[in-house]
């Protein structure tokens, strides 16, 4: 952490702003690329690729993962937008928040959604949508350890209640963020001296207001709703000093981007009339009680690389298939959300929701029994994938297998004489057997005389195999 006298920083940056005709220091990236870097990619081209591409930050708010489960603010609302759009979305987590605006500009994704102030000199960078949500800047800081048992008085002298008591004290703040420069010109506005202990852009804005609750540092400065959700759990945490006026949130995009602005926006003005804006917003800035819940989790993804109790015996079973874990802890989800109780309307129960003839043919007497419940799940699996042995790409045979799972082997198989029949690779899940499992809803397809299983409703197949590999696209950003 590097430490700055704001007497010595302001002249510095008057000289660098005054060659650049700016009036402002820049607080985004300092790697940004000239125009003629930029890559030009718009919504057109996003909907050919059929991916929306955005990146984001590892947060207790904004994208994490919780009991198998990929949550958060940014998350849930990008989910929302990638289905009005009609396109996958894919999450990208940031390593480094001050590399950000180059990696957006660079063409590496098409979004930053990540609760960015909007700024005047960020726009001349970056394009915003309109904002999400206002909020302002507050001061965050610790009271003493023995704060509860400490008369009114002594506690209200203990801690800071106007911002011009911060003259001649250090705040500790990443170093390209809108809170160093709301930091710069509240000591302007003060006439007084605030030193700024500078942070590197890997700590996300929790995890420095953890190191306020920890001790580490003296003092941060933190939008009020995240320190104000995050005190919930941290008492020890003040977060009732105010050093701004509202500010926007918002997303950014490439400032080529129009077609992409106007229909974010067109969304967005949708999104805030309907009772879900509210809801999701509630969920992760104001339920004090599901925060410190999930907090609390041992399956919570910024505690520990878990995603459920049965972990271990996922670990077995998948080197035994030659899979990775996080694959099959990702099927295990789909099928019981790892509730070993759970059961089916058909009559599938346990964590791999095993029927009854299969649970009997792989000498599973007690589906209920994880351990049991997975060893014969396993069997199931490997005896699927198995009789795919003609495909040759491995993460096609494994979406073969998943989909067999689901639906029966018979059903895919038929799938596939239908892809032969279509001159299609029967060999290739994805965008060709997929389609013929989908095309096998219909008679004209399942009344063929060479179809054997008849009728199978696709979209259930193709849906669990998709889910399956989406949700495992999270796991490996949270996962090791």
């Amino acid at each position: 952490m590097t430490k700055l006298h704001l007497s010595y920083i302001i002249p510095i940056l008057l000289t660098l702003l005054i060659s650049c005709n700016s009036d402002k220091k820049n607080d985004n990236d300092t790697r940004l690329h000239p125009d003629s870097d930029v890559v030009k990619r718009d919504l057109d081209d996003i909907r050919r690729e059929g991916v929306l591409n955005v990146l984001t930050t590892y947060s207790s708010t904004s994208y994490f993962l919780y009991k198998g489960q990929p949550m958060g603010y940014e998350y849930e609302m990008l989910k929302h937008f990638s289905k009005y759009l009609g396109v996958d979305l894919n999450m990208v987590v940031s390593n480094d928040i001050d590399t950000m605006h180059s990696e957006l500009n660079l063409g590496e994704v098409d979004l930053i959604a990540h609760g960015l102030t909007v700024t005047r000199e960020r726009r001349k960078h970056i394009e915003f949508s309109d904002y999400l949500y206002l909020t302002y800047q507050v001061l965050v800081q610790k009271k003493p350890d023995n704060w509860r048992t400490m008369h009114w008085r002594e506690l209200h002298n203990s801690t800071i209640h106007d911002p011009i008591e911060l003259i001649g004290d250090t705040v500790s703040v990443r170093a390209n963020s809108s809170y160093i420069n709301r930091l710069a010109n509240l000591s302007d506005e003060l006439g007084g001296e605030i030193y700024i202990d500078t942070l590197p852009g890997y700590l996300s804005t929790n995890k420095i207001i953890e190191m306020v609750a920890s001790g580490e540092i003296k003092y941060t400065v933190a939008d009020n709703n995240i320190a104000s959700i995050n005190a919930s759990y941290y008492p020890v945490l003040d977060t009732r000093v105010p050093i701004s006026f509202s500010q926007q949130i918002a997303w950014a995009m490439r400032k080529n981007s129009p077609q992409l602005k106007r229909e974010l926006n067109k969304w967005l003005r949708m999104m805030k009339k309907e009772a879900i804006y509210n809801v999701i917003y509630n969920k992760y800035f104001e339920n004090e009680k599901n925060f410190r819940r999930r907090v609390d989790s041992d399956f919570y993804s910024l505690n520990n690389s878990k995603i459920s109790e049965y972990d271990d015996l996922i670990k077995i079973h998948a080197q035994d298939l030659g899979w990775d874990w996080r694959l099959m802890a990702s099927q295990i989800y789909q099928e019981s959300r790892f509730n070993p109780e759970s059961e089916s309307w058909a009559g599938a129960q346990g964590l791999m929701q095993m029927m009854p003839t299969s649970a009997k043919y792989f000498d599973v007497d007690d589906r209920t029994n994880p351990e049991k419940n997975l060893e014969g799940g396993t069997k199931m699996l490997k005896l699927l994938w198995n009789r795919f042995e003609e495909v040759p790409d491995s993460v096609q045979r494994i979406k073969l297998t998943l989909a067999a799972y689901n639906s029966g082997y018979g059903h895919v198989v038929d799938a596939q004489k239908l892809a032969d029949s279509m001159g299609v690779k029967r060999d290739t899940w994805d965008g060709n057997v997929e389609e013929m499992m989908l095309k096998l809803s219909y008679p004209e397809n399942y009344n063929k005389p060479f179809i054997d299983y008849g009728y199978v409703r696709g979209i259930e197949p193709v849906t669990y195999v998709k889910q399956i590999f989406s949700r495992y696209d999270h796991y490996v950003q949270f996962i090791e």
